[in-house]
């Protein structure tokens, strides 16, 4: 049965109209059919759902808003700007999470389970999306994904932050149109949620540096930011989103997973910093900007707690957030980088975190299989970008 048919029975058999009176205004308008998912193409077959997508956001905006054809035409151009451009990896780990665990279960994945969860993986896609938009402003970013940031177009300016607003909500109005007649509806949205509050969290210690001296930065610190700000969204929550809809309920299984997806998600974002450092923009997709930022990064916290001398640390509280990208006091930091050790120290956390991560895999609730741990570490370890 394909979506649109399951769909208007489910509205037929659950009376989804008067589920939610309070936002009742006329019947919801049946999601638009999702093209078939190839998993020897997912890189493809995701971006076709993702332009399916989009334009189901569009039609929403126009049918249910009222929203004349000038704005649709804004969010369209906004949404094909900010949300594609990316690896996707954390989209397409929900559909290859699903696809490990069914096998897991002993059952094939349909066509239109594939479909779903690629709806899924794209609103992290857009929640992502959100985030970054909203960041690169608060960052004084210049570049992402290899073109200017959003909020520096002409045309844009501030309203970039009224854009990262509209892309969350579309992430909901997404999540409604697809799935709302599904049993776990509510478990997606508590999930997304509480994702979004952990990610705010690290936000909000991320951004609040800006207000701290620099000697306050210390490896607890930057590994709280990095938790909350990083882990629980792009790494737990594909792994999640594909345990709810495959009928997960063991509360221990959700524990173990969220363990080692979350240490995971740490290695990711020191991987992260040291890119930002040491990687070529052009391969990176953006130009590093933590040193003239005031981040409280991986690399900084080490030299400067760990490594550095009194005069060296002087140094730092002169120059460190107090200089331009490309600058002479940027580039003497990076050289003090270099002089420290830190490509080697941070080679030897990577090897030692992906042990500890196969260690912990050991400890998996039965309900989810190894292999989904595995293709994620395997996916960034060693990333170069």
């Amino acid at each position: 049965m394909c979506i649109r048919d399951r769909y208007q029975r489910r509205v037929r058999d659950l009376h989804l109209f008067t589920m939610f009176p309070a936002t009742f205004q006329k019947p919801l308008t049946p999601p638009t059919e999702l093209p078939p998912v190839d998993l020897e193409d997912l890189e493809g077959s995701f971006m076709r759902v993702g332009d399916v997508l989009i334009e189901e956001a569009c039609k929403a905006m126009a049918e249910g808003y009222d929203m004349p054809a000038t704005e649709v035409d804004w969010i369209r151009n906004m949404l094909e700007y900010n949300v594609k451009g990316g690896k996707a990896n954390r989209g397409t780990m929900v559909v290859v999470s699903a696809k490990l665990l069914w096998e897991h279960q002993g059952r094939t994945i349909d066509t239109d389970t594939l479909g779903k969860m690629c709806v899924l993986g794209w609103c992290i896609e857009w929640m992502q999306a959100w985030l970054l938009v909203a960041d690169d402003f608060m960052d004084s970013s210049k570049t992402r994904r290899g073109k200017v940031c959003w909020y520096l177009r002409e045309d844009v300016k501030t309203v970039a932050l009224n854009d990262a607003f509209t892309i969350e909500m579309l992430v909901y109005k997404l999540l409604k149109n697809y799935f709302v007649g599904e049993a776990y509806y509510l478990q997606l949205l508590d999930l997304f949620l509480e994702t979004t509050m952990q990610t705010e969290v690290g936000q909000l210690a991320d951004t609040l540096c800006m207000n701290m001296k620099i000697s306050d930065f210390s490896v607890d610190r930057w590994t709280y930011i990095v938790k909350y700000k990083t882990s629980f969204y792009s790494f737990y929550l594909p792994v999640a989103l594909a345990m709810i809809v495959g009928g997960v309920t063991e509360v221990e299984a959700y524990c173990k997973a969220r363990e080692v997806l979350v240490k995971m998600g740490v290695y990711f974002q020191a991987q992260d910093d040291f890119l930002d450092a040491f990687a070529d923009p052009e391969t990176l997709g953006k130009i590093g900007t933590d040193i003239q930022d005031k981040k409280c990064g991986w690399l900084f916290v080490h030299a400067y707690n760990d490594l550095a001398s009194a005069a060296q640390q002087q140094m730092f509280d002169e120059h460190y957030g107090k200089c331009e990208v490309g600058s002479t006091e940027e580039i003497a930091i990076k050289e003090l980088y270099k002089e420290f050790g830190l490509e080697q120290l941070y080679h030897e956390y990577e090897a030692k975190t992906k042990v500890e991560c196969e260690a912990m895999m050991d400890q998996l609730d039965p309900a989810t299989p190894r292999s989904i741990f595995e293709a994620f570490l395997n996916k960034i370890f060693k990333r170069q970008k």
